[in-house]
């Protein structure tokens, strides 16, 4: 394994939460994600359903957990199945989890192959009325292509249409809100890995690199260290495509007067780092670089400070986009007299500041939670302001990761965000 595991502890502690939040009688199933097929005879790198992971921290496809906490058999309160392996299977595909093995991870006492599954689900089916499934829920989230968890639930509606079916997502969304400390640790190795790769960055950028190169340049330095990679496709925006806000096609040179925009994170054990820093492409802003620079930074460290207990992302952008409005006329970009014209529906702002000011963070990067989820401590947060002027060729976005507090921690204080600094290292 290429990063350090949290300990079985903290998984065993997750189920127990869960366990006491379901209904009397009832039996829960989580399932594992699929290999997602690629081409010929090939899959995509695989990831686990963060939920699964969550539970167990088990990295393999093929798993299935369930949970029958009033089952008369103590044996059968809490199950994992996984897939069986042999000889044949390591010597093609590497290494799989034996049974011990699988204990040893998760701290799971029952493990069963996978193909004891069927019969032993229609004795649990046979205990309980109620059924709790899961599925991604996550709002933004539409895909043609039916997760297992969409099939594993249409199968069970047909095998077993008498029972009653729970949703199970919002109960492990509750959970995953608040980052145990052992969470937080991961996301911090992700920060950490991060500021690294953005550091190797600042002396490999200069006239004339394709953004492309300086994509390799972070993978490099994260796989290297330790991470299984980029947390989500990196963006490597220069110049105007700076101004383009999912802009990854990465392909374009990197020209002398422009600025570099990169919204970069490294994954460590599954849990995810969210960064954008944007600099001089030749290592010196330009007075109006620097002066739209200074407005979006000032804005970023006002907003991290709001990241208190008591408020929601919605109030909370809020309150930033007041703050927007001042540096956008401080700046020439509107006037007094647009802000008076301005609509709910059509703020003055909008048209250089078009997205969220931040989302929750964890093992995945647009983690789970509402806009109006009240924040706890413990929650971590990434905020990044942008301001982007097409017209000037400028877009200027930064942002770092928090953890809800009342004195809010700043996960990536490590990585180098003042102008004068970035300008100095770049000089190297």
């Amino acid at each position: 394994m290429r990063y350090q595991p949290i300990r079985k502890e903290m998984y065993i502690s997750n189920r127990a939460k869960l366990v006491a939040k379901l209904k009397p009688g009832s039996l829960a199933i989580v399932n594992s994600n699929d290999e997602m097929p690629r081409s010929g005879d090939q899959t995509h790198p695989f990831r686990q359903n963060s939920d699964m992971f969550y539970l167990t921290c088990l990295d393999q496809e093929k798993c299935i957990l369930t949970f029958c906490p009033e089952h008369p058999v103590e044996s059968m309160r809490e199950l994992l199945f996984t897939v069986k392996t042999n000889d044949l299977m390591v010597i093609w595909n590497g290494h799989k989890y034996t049974l011990e093995q699988v204990s040893e991870v998760s701290g799971i006492k029952n493990v069963k192959w996978l193909d004891e599954f069927e019969i032993t689900l229609r004795d649990l089916m046979s205990r309980v009325q109620v059924v709790y499934l899961n599925q991604n829920e996550y709002p933004k989230f539409i895909t043609e292509v039916p997760s297992r968890d969409v099939r594993f639930a249409a199968k069970m509606l047909q095998d077993f249409p008498v029972h009653t079916y729970e949703r199970l997502a919002p109960i492990i969304t509750e959970m995953r809100l608040i980052k145990e400390p052992e969470e937080i640790v991961q996301i911090q190795k992700a920060c950490n890995l991060t500021n690294d790769g953005f550091r190797r960055v600042l002396q490999f950028v200069k006239p004339g690199v394709l953004e492309y190169e300086i994509e390799a340049e972070y993978t490099h330095e994260f796989i290297r260290k330790g991470g299984t990679g980029h947390a989500y496709p990196p963006i490597i925006a220069s110049g105007a495509n700076a101004c383009i806000l999912h802009y990854n096609t990465n392909f374009n040179t990197c020209k002398d007067g422009d600025l570099l925009l990169m919204d970069v994170g490294a994954e460590y054990g599954n849990y995810a780092a969210d960064m954008t820093r944007t600099i001089p492409v030749n290592g010196k802003f330009s007075p109006r670089q620097r002066q739209v620079y200074n407005s979006v930074l000032h804005i970023l460290k006002s907003a991290a400070a709001m990241l208190k207990p008591g408020t929601s992302i919605e109030k909370w952008h809020g309150e930033v986009c007041k703050l927007m409005e001042k540096e956008l006329v401080g700046l020439g970009l509107i006037n007094k007299q647009e802000l008076k014209r301005q609509t709910a529906d059509s703020p003055a702002y909008f048209r250089y500041y078009m997205h969220g000011t931040g989302h929750f963070l964890g093992l995945d990067v647009h983690d789970v939670g509402s806009r109006q989820v009240v924040f706890e401590s413990g929650m971590v947060m990434t905020c990044e302001p942008g301001i982007y002027i097409p017209e000037e060729g400028i877009g200027i976005r930064l942002e770092n990761d928090i953890m809800v507090a009342e004195e809010p921690i700043n996960l990536m204080a490590a990585i180098p965000v003042e102008p004068d600094e970035i300008e100095e290292l770049m000089r190297g």
